[in-house]
């Protein structure tokens, strides 16, 4: 029997260990700009080629600009959202396990995201989840972003 694939997901701390491998997503469909990759690069001051330089980056490995890695992992953000645990005071990104950039998200193209909850374990002060996180890109064989996110719900 497979896991039901939720849109959005309400559950109380008690009730996220049932939870584990249910899926999340995916989002909707959304589109990566040359205009978003721009901002993002004057955020985090990294202005390669192959981000911000539209004809450079054509004569480039992907044949034009591509979002920054850590940008597509941001991408990651709302399918966690889609997990809300209703009596936690608070909910927090803990970290990663692993990350890879397995493919890159060409500006232009479209993109969206979706996860599984894998393990739900006790923490101190309340519940961890860990969460695989994909983003994958339209008519690409290969996520542009796969991660292990733990997410903790505090009591």
């Amino acid at each position: 029997m497979s896991n039901p694939v939720v849109a959005g997901l309400k559950t109380d701390l008690a009730g996220l260990p049932t939870l584990v491998g249910t899926k999340l997503g995916p989002t909707e469909w959304a589109t990566m700009t040359q205009a978003q990759v721009n901002e993002f690069a004057d955020l985090v001051d990294d202005h390669n080629f192959i981000h911000v330089d539209e004809q450079r980056a054509k004569q480039g490995p992907f044949g034009g600009t591509i979002a920054h890695g850590f940008f597509t992992l941001a991408l990651v953000t709302p399918v966690t959202q889609l997990l809300e645990v209703t009596d936690a005071k608070a909910s927090i990104n803990y970290g990663m396990d692993k990350v890879r950039f397995p493919a890159p998200l060409p500006v232009g193209r479209q993109y969206r995201a979706s996860a599984e909850i894998l393990e739900v374990t006790e923490v101190k002060g309340g519940m961890q989840a860990k969460v695989a996180a994909l983003i994958e890109v339209e008519g690409s064989e290969r996520p542009t972003v796969a991660a292990e996110i733990l997410l903790r719900y505090f009591s």
